[in-house]
């Protein structure tokens, strides 16, 4: 899985910041294993100069195998708590998302059924 990470002009990108990226969402969504191709990271503070809380947003599109892109993102005082709350919203989206096609393949017609019309005609 790629993990590329955006900042905007208000955020200084520097090394530690992907490192802590990369650890937080390869934690998060190690389970997906190889459905998951990329996620790209986008970190903002709306307001860089004051300190006010929920400025930091990180939002987070995860590419999944044989999906549209599943995006989330989330707003928090810190630009690591932000980070922390996208890379879980995102774990429970795609948990979501391949949980109802895995639905979708339990709920197909079993051949059973098939075979059943057949011997009462």
């Amino acid at each position: 899985m790629q993990i590329k990470v955006n900042t905007d002009t208000t955020i200084e990108h520097h090394a530690s910041l992907d490192e802590h990226v990369q650890t937080v969402v390869g934690a998060a969504l190690n389970r997906f294993g190889e459905q998951i191709s990329r996620v790209e990271v986008h970190l903002s503070d709306k307001n860089s100069q004051k300190s006010a809380d929920g400025d930091n947003r990180c939002l987070m599109e995860a590419r999944v195998a044989g999906y549209q892109p599943i995006a989330v993102s989330d707003h928090a005082a810190t630009l690591h708590q932000a980070i922390a709350g996208a890379a879980d919203k995102l774990k429970r989206a795609i948990d979501s998302a391949l949980g109802r096609l895995n639905d979708s393949k339990r709920h197909t017609p079993a051949p059973v059924a098939v075979e059943a019309e057949a011997e009462e005609e």
